[in-house]
């Protein structure tokens, strides 16, 4: 008996370590949006329209207040993402233009590369933009899966009002398709075929829960839109009843719900890391189509906050902290490492630029893993820098929206490219807005500043100052 009553104790522990289970490794859903603004969701701001489903990933896991696209325009921050590193590092700038003859380059390592690593199965449904070409195409870069378009929805030979328009800059571009896997298949000609994406990738994307519900998934969905021109679907033009935009923000939003029911009903909801960002701010010289900076400087194409700052929230039930907000400076670029810390997969053996966010992710709010962030733009331009709250914007020629009327209903307004910046130091704690330069009040801070601008010329590179930079991989070129 008294040797029964032993091993007991012995027993239960040994039952114990039985049905303990490890977590599983986590599905990864990122849904990266195109052009949508700092304050386009009402979880950030926006106050005209509700993002109940989006607000509900925030409320149920970390909403980020100063995340940072990796540069202000679309094919330089869909490489960032893509790669962890600032994407002028791989020799991306802009947004490539169908006729480009690039891509990303074959020797970097993709996030669905990277996660394959660990079994995972990927897909991506939506906007690549990172080369139209076979060999730049998704199915060459770790994806399992992709149906979307291979650049942005404005890059086809359709004027503002949805016509072929004789005598216009876009009347020689060539056809818009979609692409299923390496092929094009449907094309996309008029608005009403536009209308129909967000449908069919979130349709996709849900059909992709089911189908690799018992295995380790990796499902990226780049939604084409609110990049202009903008439409919806028939289930809901005129649902909001606060114009186009604000229609198209109410289907994002179903979407997000769709991809989260799903995750559910397949018992996936605890073991899903979801992250919602954007690929940069909205391109307001477009007016009622276009979103929103939330009281931030410019637009897209900008440097300053308007462009850059992006909203970013993170959602893993039960392992990400509930209702948190993170103040901490941040960037897309991140993504990367965290996941390889989360999933241990293997980082790439060249040098990136994003940091493990883990930290936060466990619920360390005052974890500092970013000391810097450089904002780059156009060919190799260095235009500002960046430590905690503090921002200095050096001298460059660029493009502003000040001044300017937007546009409306599809129109752009003007805006111009060659507007001089002086430098300036702002403080964005109290003035996001960027409007204030006190750099008179703070010398000491510009100094820290410049001494990193230095820095990262040196790696980099930077056409203002003439600085070649020692770092930088070259681009994929067609073979």
């Amino acid at each position: 008996m008294k040797k029964l009553l032993f091993l007991l104790p012995i027993a239960f522990l040994l039952q114990a370590t039985v049905s303990f289970k490890a977590p599983k490794t986590p599905n990864i859903v990122l849904i990266f949006m195109d052009d949508m603004g700092y304050g386009d969701l009402s979880c950030y701001g926006a106050s005209t329209y509700r993002t109940p489903n989006i607000d509900r990933l925030a409320a149920e896991g970390i909403r980020f207040t100063n995340f940072l696209s990796a540069q202000a325009v679309c094919s330089a921050s869909r490489a960032g993402l893509m790669t962890g590193t600032y994407p002028n590092r791989i020799g991306v700038s802009g947004a490539f233009f169908p006729n480009a003859g690039v891509g990303i380059a074959d020797q970097e390592t993709t996030m669905a590369e990277m996660l394959k690593q660990k079994g995972y199965a990927t897909a991506i449904f939506g906007k690549w933009h990172l080369g139209h070409e076979k060999q730049f195409l998704p199915l060459q870069h770790g994806f399992d899966e992709y149906t979307g378009l291979a650049y942005s929805n404005d890059m086809w030979p359709i004027w503002y009002n949805g016509k072929h328009e004789k005598g216009t800059f876009k009347e020689h571009w060539p056809t818009l398709h979609l692409i299923e896997g390496n092929e094009e298949t449907r094309p996309i000609t008029t608005l009403e075929d536009q209308a129909e994406l967000t449908t069919l990738y979130t349709e996709k994307a849900t059909d992709f829960i089911k189908r690799n519900a018992r295995k380790p998934f990796f499902l990226y969905v780049p939604h084409t839109m609110p990049h202009v021109p903008i439409d919806v679907s028939s289930k809901f033009k005129g649902k909001s009843g606060q114009g186009l935009y604000a229609d198209l923000m109410m289907e994002i939003d179903w979407s997000v719900g769709e991809i989260m029911k799903e995750l559910k009903t397949q018992g996936l909801d605890d073991n899903t890391l979801v992250i919602f960002t954007s690929d940069n701010g909205p391109w307001i010289n477009y007016g009622n189509h276009a979103g929103s900076t939330g009281g931030l400087r410019e637009g897209k194409g900008v440097s300053y906050e308007g462009g850059q700052r992006v909203p970013g929230i993170m959602r893993w039930k039960g392992q990400v902290p509930a209702g948190m907000v993170c103040n901490q400076l941040s960037s897309t670029i991140d993504i990367f490492p965290t996941l390889a810390s989360i999933t241990g997969a293997s980082l790439p053996n060249h040098k990136i630029d994003g940091v493990n966010l883990s930290e936060i992710l466990e619920g360390n709010m005052d974890a500092k893993p970013r000391d810097f962030f450089a904002y780059y733009y156009r060919k190799n331009n260095l235009e500002a820098v960046r430590k905690d709250h503090w921002k200095l914007v050096l001298p460059h020629t660029g493009r502003t929206y000040k001044g300017f009327l937007p546009g409306n209903d599809g129109y752009p307004g003007p805006n111009t490219e060659q507007h001089e910046e002086p430098l300036a130091l702002y403080d964005l704690r109290r003035d996001a807005g960027e409007e204030y330069d006190v750099q008179r009040q703070h010398p000491e801070i510009v100094e820290e500043l410049q001494a990193y601008a230095e820095k990262i010329r040196a790696d980099l590179g930077d056409e203002i100052t003439g600085v070649e930079g020692s770092g930088r991989r070259p681009l994929g070129k067609l073979r």
